[in-house]
């Protein structure tokens, strides 16, 4: 266990890489889409580059996790933070448009090494009672870069479309020195998983655990907690539907440029955050969090439409101020709710919606770009339709009821 000084240390180290990362991603949102317009793409290809991402992080971030239990969190680490800088200095150079997806590619592969090593790595060196305060400090910094960075890139980019990314990788650069020069290894070699595997490792009874498990996830998202699931995919579907192409939509539409996507996209992530911070909580012990995910659900496709009848940068402001505050009430809520109407392990209960998320980011983007491509309301309009279909969902298959936990079927085996 670390010195509560060192402790601090590392924290701040770790909370700056966090930043630095989220910073870099923020950065991207807004000048994508111009770079994509530059180099004569449309809104199939951004819809594309925006989910290359994303299936990237689902699949590798577990693998990272993973490797870090076996080698070690300070190896992992910086491969990933030195793999992003060098991703961002190939997108700042970037002239063509394989070289826009090779860069986001590896973005996304390198990247997803962060946060689960980071994660791991307070696990690893904190007391008990002292974690939540750590976890909290890095939510912040991931939370602080993800505000920011959208802002930061639009207002960097107004000369040169490059500039974010060569800052970008000088920070991830920082970054890497201080975990090299400062950061001690928080996993003893003793404490690392074996890479060896061979079938001795397994048991007949845990044989009978894994079937036991398998029918409980069936019977599961047979149930309630299934509607939830697909609720989560419906929600992140819809929104990034509109967040991957908006870049584009500005562009084609008011003839905006970075700064002003930028600014507008920073200005969604301090409303989504506000009122994930102050209204959610309050919301959901008053009313419950299934009257919280049915009224987000049904305003939020209603504020789809406001958006497009917006014909001024501040109306557009409001309207996608409004939608971001409405659906930002959305995920805490199914979060919460999943988490308590679940009769499996928590862990594997929000590995199942984390992959629902996950399966919504990258079917919202690759279809908004090609509905953008056939019309610029397009996305607008099958958001709508996807949001309303989660409100059905919401109110057929969640009835306010969860499965009895006295049901042997569905416990895990001990």
């Amino acid at each position: 266990m670390f010195r509560p000084q060192s402790n601090r240390r590392n924290i701040i180290i770790l909370a700056f890489t966090l930043v630095v990362v989220m910073l870099g991603y923020g950065m991207v949102i807004p000048i994508i889409p111009f770079y994509v317009e530059e180099m004569g793409a449309g809104g199939a290809e951004l819809g594309l580059l925006v989910a290359s991402y994303a299936v990237m992080r689902l699949i590798f971030g577990p693998m990272w996790g993973s490797l870090s239990d076996r080698v070690g969190r300070k190896p992992v680490l910086m491969i990933g933070v030195f793999g992003y800088a060098t991703t961002m200095l190939f997108f700042g150079l970037a002239t063509q448009l394989w070289m826009l997806f090779m860069a986001r590619i590896l973005a996304g592969l390198l990247s997803s090494a962060t946060s689960p090593t980071t994660l791991a790595y307070i696990s690893d060196s904190t007391a008990e009672e002292d974690r939540g305060g750590g976890m909290g400090i890095l939510g912040a910094a991931v939370g602080l870069g993800t505000i920011l960075g959208p802002g930061l890139g639009g207002w960097l980019s107004g000369d040169s479309l490059a500039r974010p990314f060569f800052l970008a990788a000088a920070l991830s650069l920082v970054a890497v020195a201080l975990i090299f020069l400062l950061l001690p290894e928080s996993l003893p070699p003793e404490k690392r998983r074996s890479v060896t595997l061979s079938l001795s490792n397994f048991s007949v009874r845990e044989v009978g655990a894994t079937r036991v498990r398998a029918n409980a996830l069936q019977a599961v998202l047979t149930g309630p907690i299934g509607g939830l699931l697909l609720v989560a995919f419906l929600v992140t579907c819809g929104v990034t539907t509109f967040y991957g192409i908006f870049g584009l939509y500005v562009l084609e539409r008011f003839g905006y440029g970075p700064v002003e996507v930028g600014t507008m996209l920073m200005v969604m992530g301090l409303v989504s955050a506000v009122a994930q911070g102050a209204l959610c909580g309050p919301l959901t012990r008053r009313r419950g969090e299934l009257w919280v995910i049915r009224v987000g659900l049904g305003v939020g496709a209603g504020s789809f439409l406001l958006i497009m009848l917006a014909d001024s940068f501040s109306w557009l402001l409001v309207t996608t101020g409004f939608f971001f505050m409405v659906t930002a009430l959305l995920m805490p809520a199914l979060t919460a709710l999943t988490s308590k109407w679940t009769t499996l392990e928590q862990g594997i209960t929000m590995g199942l919606s984390n992959s629902a998320m996950s399966l919504g980011r990258i079917a919202g983007p690759l279809w908004g770009g090609f509905a953008f491509d056939l019309n610029i309301s397009y996305p607008f309009w099958s958001g709508t339709v996807i949001l309303l279909a989660g409100f059905v969902v919401s109110l057929v298959r969640l009835n306010g009821e969860r499965v009895p936990e006295h049901d042997a079927t569905l416990k895990p085996a001990k």
